[in-house]
């Protein structure tokens, strides 16, 4: 998809999804955005993911929002993933492609933790079907676990799983903090 397409793209989302960055007119975004290639180029790898990035207003950034993928489910082109490349290379059979954290690190993305995926859910409800990897603080790791959300009976789920396990219906969101005071 070349960029003109991309952005409309966006700003269609963008327009029809106000509530979550509401006061924020689009061409101040597209502004943003197109003096900025490498935010695009992000972006557009979180969408060829079927990620759905969107604008929205996470803690601790407030002052500019983040480009989180808003995809009802857990981004199907970043699905069956452990969680690192330690848990991944750790497999003796059936290791998976590609793990949540380095694949993250490859699209320019971090991992929701786990205040943002509460904070994310405040404008869904999404993962109704799916899970999503979070990212796991380090005594977590240490111990071989990791953290997961997803949303079913009508609230916010936080559960554990080891590194090394992976699910098809199990992806992971990012997002993308550009700094920008829109």
């Amino acid at each position: 998809m070349n960029s003109a397409d991309f952005l409309s793209v966006l700003g269609s989302r963008f327009n029809q999804n106000a509530a979550r960055h509401a006061g924020l007119a689009w061409a101040t975004v597209e502004a943003e955005l197109v003096a900025a290639p490498g935010v695009m180029a992000t972006l557009q790898r979180m969408e060829d993911t079927g990620g759905e990035p969107d604008l929205i207003w996470l803690p601790g950034h407030r002052l500019h929002g983040c480009w989180v993928d808003c995809s009802a489910e857990s981004p199907a082109g970043r699905r069956s993933l452990c969680y690192d490349r330690e848990a991944r290379t750790s497999r003796k059979e059936f290791a998976p492609a590609d793990s949540a954290m380095e694949l993250a690190q490859n699209m320019g993305v971090e991992l929701l933790d786990e205040g943002d995926y509460f904070a994310f859910q405040d404008f869904g409800p999404f993962d109704r079907k799916t899970s999503s990897w979070l990212l796991t603080p380090q005594e977590v790791r240490k111990k071989g676990g990791a953290i997961f959300g997803d949303y079913r009976y009508g609230r916010t789920f936080i559960y554990h799983n080891g590194v090394q396990s992976y699910y098809a219906a199990r992806g992971f969101r990012a997002k993308l903090s550009t700094g920008w005071n829109c």
